[in-house]
């Protein structure tokens, strides 16, 4: 029997800081296998709502449902080892790390060996790490960097180290990747790639969510898009309604807002 539940429902969720009301009763679902943009603009709540899902704030109102249940109560690394995985405005690499290094971080919700069997080099321990390296290896491969394994992250331009954090988000078998701003920086060759890497990660059954400021990629790779203006959700359908949303138009246009 076909499950046909959302992956996320997002439900009724409000977010204040002071007396700022950085959400107000949003909205919406996510279907699985699914490219959704999370646009709108500066200071619309996308990134806040991102911290929500993922566990950094918690919600003042509202629930989240996650795979049809409830992960108000899950802590950050609870959410991850459930299937959410994120990635960052500003690139958050461990700098003094190696790229391989950076992606086998990524493992630690999906590896069993504690600290003392690693210490004692156990047998299956050491079978755990070859199979972490040799996936990290492999998901190096898919964006395209396996021949850097070895450098310092921060040695690598900074296109690469955003495709650095994407292997490690992807390194924890996520069923739900967010992805902020991840064309941050990227010139048209490098945000041409990424687009291919976003459509191939959801033709593996992965469900994306992405903020991006770059409207070109965005229209061209998702499936539905909700928009968000001053913490209120304003509008939400495919790309080309969206695109002759007035709503839409007079948010980013109208009213003076940058």
């Amino acid at each position: 029997m076909t499950d046909n539940k959302p992956l996320l429902e997002i439900q009724g969720i409000g977010k204040a800081f002071g007396g700022v009301q950085a959400l107000e009763d949003v909205e919406f679902h996510l279907e699985k296998a699914s490219i959704n943009g999370l646009i709108g603009p500066n200071g619309a709540g996308k990134t806040t709502l991102f911290n929500v899902i993922t566990g950094i704030f918690p919600p003042d109102s509202g629930q989240i449902r996650f795979a049809g249940k409830s992960i108000q109560a899950l802590e950050v690394h609870e959410r991850v080892r459930t299937g959410i995985a994120r990635t960052f405005q500003n690139v958050e690499l461990f700098e003094s790390m190696s790229v391989l290094e950076n992606i086998l971080v990524g493992m630690y919700t999906r590896t069993r060996s504690g600290m003392i069997e690693s210490i004692l080099r156990l047998a299956h321990t050491r079978r755990e790490e070859k199979q972490a390296r040799d996936r990290a290896m492999e998901l190096l491969e898919f964006v395209g960097l396996q021949d850097y394994a070895h450098q310092k992250s921060s040695d690598l331009p900074f296109g690469w180290q955003r495709l650095v954090e994407l292997a490690r988000a992807l390194a924890a078998e996520p069923r739900l990747l967010l992805l902020d701003e991840p064309a941050a920086g990227l010139n048209i060759s490098e945000t041409n790639q990424l687009g291919d890497l976003i459509l191939e990660i959801c033709s593996r059954g992965i469900t994306i969510l992405l903020v991006e400021h770059d409207m070109s990629l965005t229209m061209s790779i998702s499936d539905q898009i909700v928009v968000l203006d001053q913490g209120k959700k304003i509008a939400e359908g495919p790309p080309r309604d969206i695109q002759a949303n007035e709503a839409v138009v007079e948010a980013y246009l109208g009213k003076g807002k940058n």
